[in-house]
């Protein structure tokens, strides 16, 4: 069982203390600098005040990028299925001209 330890990581000029496992905690402090990069740009392009407002919109912002990136895997997945089928296929009538004695 991994142990929580507690790491302190610093958004849009504060800190927060969050409980993460140690083997974890590389994950978490690149997701803080992430978090905090897209909050940084959307308070300097002026148009979102206040921390919470700011907040909101990265986590708008993150989960739009996140599932659209996750909308073209599944369409990457689908169109490698219907590839993977058609060599499938192929094979099959490859395998059965083969045993009708004809040749490929």
């Amino acid at each position: 069982m991994t142990q929580s330890n507690t790491v302190t990581v610093h958004i849009l000029d504060k800190d927060y203390c969050i409980a993460c496992p140690a083997d974890e905690r590389a994950n978490l402090e690149s997701a803080a600098r992430y978090l905090d990069g897209k909050m940084r740009e959307i308070r300097s392009g002026g148009k979102v005040i206040g921390a919470d407002r700011i907040a909101v919109m990265a986590a708008l912002n993150i989960t739009h990028d996140l599932l659209h990136k996750q909308q073209r895997l599944d369409e990457e997945a689908s169109s490698t299925r219907e590839r993977v089928r058609d060599l499938l296929d192929r094979v099959d009538n490859a395998l059965a001209a083969d045993q009708d004695g004809q040749l490929l």
